[in-house]
């Protein structure tokens, strides 16, 4: 190969031969030490057989950034998991990109037109359903990429990172049946979204477990918003026999519930209990402090941020899907019935 066909090769090609991301390559060029040894040695050889030749010009340089990316960011649960994502990059050097797409097409084109731009070391993609066009391009772009609480089932080649949905649900209901509560309502959250799904079920099979009945007219549904929480309970409490405990999907809307117990004349937990779901900081912090299922979403973030930046260096993800416990914190918005 001459040199003109050498200067030809980027490190795009490379990457995409190595099955590496860009920045990999670009931190075997500058002789960083974050990378695999296997990886090292592979990137090394292809650019030794292609003859690769640096510009002395502009050097490339990687970008040392994780994009990180929600449909939404108007829930306080997403400062939670950039929280987690922004200790792990910043303990590792690296800069976090927070992008909101709105579930619009043309946020997420926009995204992906921006991504091309700049060398990520990997995405975090957050309660998103990932769309075969943007799982394509960013297969085509070499850039690693995890899933945190996916909407939809992913493929199997996509590390995801979730919680213990089921579980959590199921504790929430049991709680609940323990302080004497029969009739109990359930707020749904979005239906698209695994994690609502796996809480009705915990919810149901709860209610199974215990011998009570199973009443539709007690499952009202939700998006996770406070709005949802408090047209929901409104719903609840106006049936001819009202439920006397909640159990909301989100801690936000257990706070919208908190709003319709009240505008109805009522008290949180004299006459209706009520159990959220995330402990979001300021659940204890509420009148009352709410009883809720804490999700890890922190924790979540965390570990999403590391298993994107151990597949930026060529590392290997030995558990394709993780599941964080959840854990039910009891405060003062239960009482026995």
């Amino acid at each position: 190969m001459t040199v003109d066909e050498g200067r030809r090769i980027t490190i795009t090609a490379i990457a995409r031969e190595a099955g590496v991301s860009v920045p990999t390559v670009s931190r075997v060029l500058n002789g960083r030490s974050d990378v695999a040894p296997q990886t090292r040695e592979r990137v090394e050889e292809l650019l030794r057989r292609h003859g690769y030749r640096r510009r002395a010009a502009r050097p490339r340089v990687s970008a040392s950034l994780i994009d990180l990316v929600f449909n939404d960011l108007d829930s306080p649960w997403a400062v939670e998991i950039i929280r987690g994502v922004e200790d792990v990059a910043h303990a590792a050097g690296v800069g976090t990109v927070v992008s909101a797409i709105h579930r619009r097409t043309a946020s997420t084109r926009q995204w992906l037109q921006n991504l091309r731009t700049r060398a990520t070391d990997g995405v975090v993609l957050v309660a998103s359903d990932l769309a075969p066009p943007v799982h394509a391009e960013l297969r085509r772009l070499n850039v690693p990429m995890v899933l945190v609480d996916p909407a939809g089932v992913p493929t199997l080649d996509i590390p995801t990172i979730g919680a213990t949905n089921w579980t959590g649900g199921l504790r929430a209901t049991e709680h609940l049946i323990s302080l004497g509560h029969e009739r109990i309502g359930f707020i749904a959250g979005s239906p698209s979204m695994l994690c609502s799904r796996a809480r009705l079920d915990g919810y149901r099979a709860a209610l199974e477990a215990a011998g009570l009945p199973m009443h539709e007219e007690l499952i009202q549904p939700g998006d996770f918003y406070h709005e949802s929480g408090l047209e929901g309970t409104k719903a609840l409490l106006a049936l001819d026999k009202p439920p006397t405990a909640i159990f909301a999907s989100s801690d936000q809307m257990a706070f919208g519930a908190y709003e319709a117990v009240r505008q109805r004349g009522l008290r949180v937990p004299d006459d209706v209990s009520v159990v959220g779901f995330d402990d979001l900081p300021e659940a204890r912090w509420s009148s009352p402090p709410l009883t809720t299922i804490r999700q890890p979403l922190a924790e979540m973030g965390l570990l999403a941020a590391r298993t994107v930046l151990r597949l930026a260096q060529g590392e290997a993800v030995e558990t394709p899907r993780v599941e964080l416990a959840t854990d039910l914190v009891v405060r003062d918005s239960t009482k026995a019935r």
